[in-house]
């Protein structure tokens, strides 16, 4: 691979004359700046990002650090991430934490050694302590993205209330008995309870909460829950995965859906659509979100004299499919 001294000595000016013609300075002479660019062309010249970042120019590169690379959500959101950072001559440096917070921790670390020049993140836990001033001491341009942090530049959904219309469709739907698959810590049970209970300040005597991930914990569950007469049931998983998971199990146990159980997931990934029955799902606008949170990310790294956060909260939608609506006779 070529470097700026072989460039220099090919076509006869100083070393630093082609650094600065290949890092866009346009004061260089035009005729010297396009020799320069010629040669560099013809021998197919790659930037060292690393060696330019030690020395304290752009490395042009976006850390992404998420916490499930292989939910599609998350895919369609770095698609659409990389789509919008591509646009402005940026790359994405992306880590998976798979809910790991020392994962968490040696991603970041990361980070930092790759001097990116931004980064976008999903924390594995926005309340934990430490975790705010874990990323502050990174010292880079940093936007989060589908939760909200408290003095940070935040793109999200509003969870509570996402879970909240789940709440609210079950009660229209005439479902008596519900399970919340997932952990009560979030936030999107919290919404979901809220409006359950506002309607029936006694439905926790209705309500089982399965948090298990493993299949044979969550058919047993499942086994004891309807061991005796049920009336029919509302189930809201805290994620698509996790609903496709449940459907599964609750069609080899024989239960019939949407007729004895309605299921709702979350993220309304590619699949919902594509499943029997057709799976319910509330629906978070991933396109808008990255595209408001590397605007965002961009605006803070060319305005660094800029310390103001912003908060960007956007709705979720249900989208109500066959798995929890009855057919109307």
């Amino acid at each position: 691979m070529i470097t700026m001294t072989e460039i220099a000595r090919l076509t006869g000016v100083s070393q630093p004359t082609v650094s600065r013609v290949l890092n866009g300075n346009q004061a260089v002479n035009p005729k010297i700046r396009e020799r320069v660019l010629a040669c560099a062309r013809e021998h197919d010249f790659q930037p060292n990002v690393m060696a330019q970042s030690l020395v304290g120019s752009k490395t042009h590169l976006i850390g992404v650090v998420l916490t499930d690379i292989s939910n599609s959500f998350f895919a369609d959101l770095v698609k659409y991430l990389e789509r919008e950072a591509r646009a402005s001559g940026y790359s994405l440096i992306l880590f998976n934490t798979d809910y790991d917070p020392e994962h968490e921790k040696e991603s970041l670390d990361v980070v930092r050694r790759y001097r990116v020049d931004g980064l976008v993140a999903v924390p594995v836990d926005e309340r934990a302590a430490g975790w705010s001033g874990m990323v502050r001491k990174l010292d880079i341009p940093t936007v989060v993205i589908t939760k909200k942090v408290e003095g940070m530049d935040s793109v999200y959904v509003s969870h509570e209330e996402a879970g909240a219309q789940v709440g609210r469709h079950f009660l229209e739907e005439g479902f008596e008995e519900y399970i919340f698959f997932g952990n009560t810590e979030d936030v999107k049970y919290q919404g979901f309870a809220k409006a359950l209970e506002k309607k029936d300040p006694e439905f926790r005597r209705r309500l089982t909460v399965i948090s298990s991930k493993k299949e044979r914990e969550i058919r047993a569950a499942l086994e004891q829950y309807y061991s005796r007469e049920r009336k029919r049931t509302g189930i809201f998983a805290y994620n698509d995965r996790r609903a496709v998971q449940m459907l599964g199990i609750l069609q080899r146990m024989g239960v019939r859906v949407p007729e004895e159980a309605g299921l709702v997931g979350f993220d309304n990934t590619y699949m919902c659509e594509f499943l029997y029955p057709r799976l319910s799902s509330v629906a978070q606008p991933n396109e808008e979100m990255a595209s408001i949170a590397m605007g965002r990310l961009l605006y803070k790294i060319a305005h660094p004299e800029d310390s103001r956060t912003e908060d960007h909260p956007l709705q979720a939608k249900l989208v109500k499919r066959d798995s929890s609506v009855r057919q109307k006779k």
